[in-house]
């Protein structure tokens, strides 16, 4: 195996969980790209291992297989740039080493932070095949079709299986249907429905503490216009359309061309009627639900046989229109 390669294997092995050298040119740890195995954490399917001159890694949890060059440029853009240098200096390229020019990655170091992704893999039943979840989402008129979720039985377990450490009390725990939080194909949060009494009904843990709480970012076209909803289960019932996870989120910072934010329909729940008010004098557009509209969010609307999409974009306002309307609609 390459002396360059051992010795940057050796200055990653600390962020590798689970992380041994297993015999000469062999090293096993948890893959970091997948997350290896969420029902076990002390399970090690992550591989490094020799091909002739070459070093390798291979899960065998999501299958993964790439020469050690592309698997430190995935999880670590600054100590990969380091590494090409090396190997560019001490003439240590092959056939299985394409990389950038030294000059181009010298251009991009200062703009790089390091970065460990998760994929999308969520090692749960869908939330279809169990009865519990599958009859509350049926009841709610929510298919197979409207988006991937999943059942924990035990929340703050699997919680601590994605990010270990959150919950550090496990006792009353209870069974909660996950919605994942997903950007650029990396899952970087979920949200935990409750399923039966809790004073808690929605719980959010983000994996990257960074990312945007928003559920169907990997869903729209921002080509369309983009609808903000309040919930992710309301979200499915209106095309194009994120939701918030319980926080408000600066859209501007998505350069988005053309956006509508759709609250719940609460005249008389303050925090809802702060945010309206604030949106409106942003200048953003706003739906303001009509008189005749009585169910306070899309998901009643829809279960009482409203037309969402049509009342939606009949009631689109923004400016001076927004303010006279958001004001009749309060004292209703």
């Amino acid at each position: 195996m390459d002396y360059i390669d051992v010795k940057y294997i050796n200055l990653i092995s600390s962020r590798l969980l689970k992380f041994k050298r297993v015999k000469p040119h062999l090293y096993n740890f948890r893959c970091p790209i997948c997350g290896d195995s969420q029902k076990n954490k002390t399970k090690a399917r992550g591989y490094f291992y020799q091909v002739k001159n070459n070093t390798n890694f291979k899960c065998h949890n999501c299958g993964v297989n790439i020469s050690f060059n592309n698997f430190l440029k995935e999880i670590d853009a600054p100590t990969h740039k380091e590494y090409i240098f090396e190997k560019f200096k001490e003439g240590h390229t092959g056939k299985n080493f394409t990389t950038s020019t030294p000059e181009e990655v010298f251009q991009n170091l200062k703009d790089s932070k390091p970065k460990f992704k998760k994929k999308i893999i969520i090692d749960l039943p869908s939330a279809f095949d169990v009865n519990v979840s599958q009859t509350y989402l049926h009841s709610r008129a929510i298919f197979q079709e409207s988006g991937d979720f999943y059942y924990a039985k035990r929340f703050k377990e699997f919680v601590n299986t994605i990010k270990p450490g959150f919950f550090d009390d496990l006792s009353y725990d209870d069974s909660r249907i996950i919605i994942p939080l997903v950007k650029d194909d990396v899952l970087i949060g979920i949200q935990g429905r409750s399923l039966g009494p809790s004073s808690v009904k929605y719980i959010t843990v983000m994996l990257d503490d960074d990312a945007p709480k928003l559920y169907g970012l990997d869903k729209i076209d921002e080509t369309k216009p983009i609808f903000i909803v309040e919930g992710p289960f309301d979200s499915t019932f209106l095309e194009n359309s994120v939701a918030m996870c319980g926080s408000d989120v600066d859209i501007r910072a998505y350069n988005w061309s053309n956006y509508i934010w759709v609250f719940d329909n609460e005249p008389r729940n303050r925090e809802i009627t702060d945010r309206i008010s604030k949106t409106i004098d942003r200048g953003d557009k706003v739906v303001i639900w009509p008189n005749n509209i009585r169910e306070k969010d899309i998901n009643d609307m829809v279960l009482t046989g409203h037309h969402v999409r049509d009342i939606v974009e009949s009631n689109i306002y923004s400016g001076l229109e927004a303010n006279l309307n958001f004001t009749t609609w309060k004292k209703t």
